[in-house]
């Protein structure tokens, strides 16, 4: 989620980046302060490429950093021989953005649009196989908590106890302790009449 939270933040920053790029392409070369204006469009431009950077960077949990690269794997059974390793991208280092700059001209300023354009398809495309990713990781934990379930009541099943039935048994057993306490009470009893005759 961490990487997923990163990408929209990161997508919402190149976009950013783009109206600025379009706005330094939709100047008019000619006109006076064209420079300056240009200027003041790459400040804007690298201080949010700054911020792509940063976030990149900050997208990490427990560690893990899927925005600069690092690999997540997610083990699902308890013998480990069931898992899924979700590949990260360096998202905020070989992005084409993030060394590009806008400069002065409009070449380089279309340019750049273009490459910023292909970033945000990158972004999505990384964005939608997390996605994908996370879906699975999803399905698994729901799954494995389903096996929990079943298994704790196969388990409760085996030791504990129906204590109304117990409670039957026990009395049951009771009863025929004193049937047998009585029966032999009463062959004592007959054996000493019998004798008592002699």
């Amino acid at each position: 989620k961490a990487a997923n939270e990163g990408i929209e933040a990161i997508t919402a920053f190149v976009e950013q980046m783009k109206s600025v790029a379009e706005s330094a392409a939709a100047l008019d070369p000619t006109a006076d302060g064209y420079d300056t204006k240009v200027a003041e469009y790459a400040a804007q431009f690298d201080a949010i490429k700054d911020q792509i950077t940063d976030v990149a960077k900050d997208a990490s949990y427990q560690g893990v950093n899927l925005l600069i690269g690092n690999e997540l794997k997610v083990v699902f059974n308890e013998t480990r021989s069931n898992d899924l390793v979700v590949t990260g991208k360096n998202i905020g280092v070989t992005a084409p953005i993030e060394t590009q700059k806008v400069k002065i001209g409009q070449s380089a300023v279309t340019t750049s649009i273009g490459q910023i354009t292909t970033a945000i398809e990158t972004l999505r495309s990384f964005a939608t196989e997390l996605g994908n990713n996370f879906t699975i990781i999803e399905t698994r934990q729901n799954f494995t908590e389903a096996m929990v379930d079943v298994l704790e009541t196969g388990a409760d099943k085996l030791v504990l106890a129906d204590m109304n039935e117990e409670s039957a048994n026990y009395l049951a057993l009771q009863t025929r302790q004193q049937l047998a306490i009585n029966s032999l009470s009463l062959a004592s009893q007959s054996a000493q009449s019998v004798l008592s005759l002699f």
